[in-house]
């Protein structure tokens, strides 16, 4: 796949910066010092992250979740039910993540999970997003939205899990519990939103002006 110029810039800058955010964390300053240790010009750096460290978060859940499709792209997961594809998507996420498993933590410390901030809400969409479409969820109606932000929901928490080191069996378990309770209350609100929509649909005034 190709990069933008502004992409490639972006890269070099996060490739530069991950060395030292286990230590300084996700900061201006640290980003400072890796623009110049990638003679990033100031404007490289304006074109490559006009939004700051914000970008170059984003930049690294981006890479890690590039990853986890090209992976999951090589396994045979066809054969797996629904929640088995899920879980094996977000392992092969959270496998992308794992040699940066400190920068991890210190992006959740400012802001990755999503009642943090915005950007947080964005990326922990994309990456439930990416684990649909590896799960071959081609949705477009209200379901894909509700599948996506319920996941989306769990993964917060299942990053801290992932965050304490826990073993495989633990780490598998404790996802496949959190996808049961999301799936349950999926399950709940769609039955109450579902019928709702549609009554909108039907209700709402056609093109044609005719009620």
């Amino acid at each position: 796949m190709s990069t933008t110029p502004s992409q490639t810039l972006r890269f070099r800058w996060l490739d530069s910066l991950l060395p030292e955010v286990p230590f300084d964390g996700w900061t201006e300053a640290a980003a400072t010092k890796a623009a110049d240790s990638a003679g990033l010009s100031p404007g490289q750096q304006a074109l490559a992250a006009p939004n700051g460290v914000t970008d170059l978060i984003d930049a690294f859940f981006d890479q890690a979740a590039d990853t986890a499709r090209e992976t999951l792209a090589a396994q045979d997961i066809s054969q797996l039910n629904v929640p088995g594809k899920v879980r094996a998507g977000i392992l092969a996420w959270l496998q992308a993540l794992e040699p940066h498993r400190e920068a991890v933590r210190r992006a959740a410390i400012k802001g990755m999970l999503p009642w943090s901030s915005a950007p947080a809400l964005q990326r922990t969409w994309k990456v439930a997003d990416m684990v649909w479409e590896a799960a071959g969820d081609t949705a477009t109606d209200y379901n894909r939205y509700s599948k996506r932000g319920l996941l989306a929901a769990a993964l917060p928490s299942i990053v801290m899990k992932w965050l304490d080191h826990p073993s495989d069996e633990e780490l598998g378990t404790f996802i496949d519990r959190r996808l049961a309770q999301a799936s349950g209350i999926g399950r709940n609100l769609g039955r109450v939103a579902k019928p709702l929509l549609d009554a909108l649909s039907v209700s709402r005034p056609n093109r044609s002006g005719n009620k």
